[in-house]
């Protein structure tokens, strides 16, 4: 394809649908919304997250641990060699730049800071994708990895969200940092194994799942805010793991 085809229209592409879920989440925060420049902030940090993981994923290249081998080896490779050094790497950034800043101050901003740095690894590995391989993809990519990224920060920041504002602060990082690491390796390995064909299906199980989850993580921190004028929704409410009440 010619400059001027990637220019108009793949390169728009690739970078709208994190520019589109960014404001998704932006507006689901109804009642005490963050600074652009911390949101902005998140973004472009976000972008530069792809650069360690990136990193860490050529090495295991080198070393020849990829999705080329048996299953197992295929398992492993989605679920740490992706899943895992991915998720960290976004963790890292938000736990560092929007974690301790005074604008972090209800439990619905653990969602929108932790959005907000997934679209940037997302926008940047779309653009990556975009270039290598062209218009298919990234309408593919429209509809699958970026809504995956999206889904991974919204269940990391909900529990980034709880970790702020409740003793025991590790535990909740842990579920977030483990649970955004299933969800990805789960989608990664269904498509990364070639023994199944069939179980490629699994992978939009898996992000379907991932999808629902997150309107729920959506629906408590709303209700949770501090700055809603209702009273707090009772234990029943959280139907995510360690989301109860202390």
């Amino acid at each position: 394809m010619d400059f001027v085809t990637y220019l108009l229209l793949i390169i728009p592409l690739a970078i709208a649908p994190g520019i589109a879920i960014a404001l998704f989440i932006y507006f689901r925060d109804k009642y005490e919304k963050e600074p652009f420049r911390l949101l902005l902030g998140c973004f472009l940090f976000g972008i530069l997250s792809i650069v360690p993981a990136a990193l860490i994923e050529m090495g295991e290249g080198m070393l020849g641990f990829d999705e080329t081998g048996g299953m197992v080896e295929v398992l492993l490779f989605a679920f740490i060699g992706v899943g895992l050094v991915e998720e960290l790497s976004k963790f890292f950034f938000v736990r560092v730049f929007a974690y301790p800043k005074k604008a972090f101050n209800e439990p619905f901003d653990g969602i929108v800071y932790s959005v907000m740095v997934a679209m940037g690894f997302a926008t940047a590995e779309n653009i990556l994708y975009a270039v290598q391989h062209g218009l298919g993809t990234t309408v593919i990519r429209l509809f699958t990895a970026v809504p995956l990224h999206a889904t991974c920060g919204i269940i990391m920041g909900f529990y980034l969200g709880l970790a702020k504002f409740r003793p025991g602060p590790f535990r909740y990082i842990f579920l977030g940092i483990l649970l955004a690491t299933l969800i990805h390796g789960a989608y990664d390995f269904f498509l990364m194994q070639q023994d199944y064909p069939a179980l490629v299906i699994m992978a939009f199980v898996s992000l379907a799942a991932a999808v629902t989850l997150s309107f729920i993580a959506i629906r408590n921190h709303q209700k949770r805010s501090p700055f809603v004028n209702a009273p707090a929704p009772d234990d029943q409410d959280t139907k995510l793991p360690g989301g109860q009440a202390n």
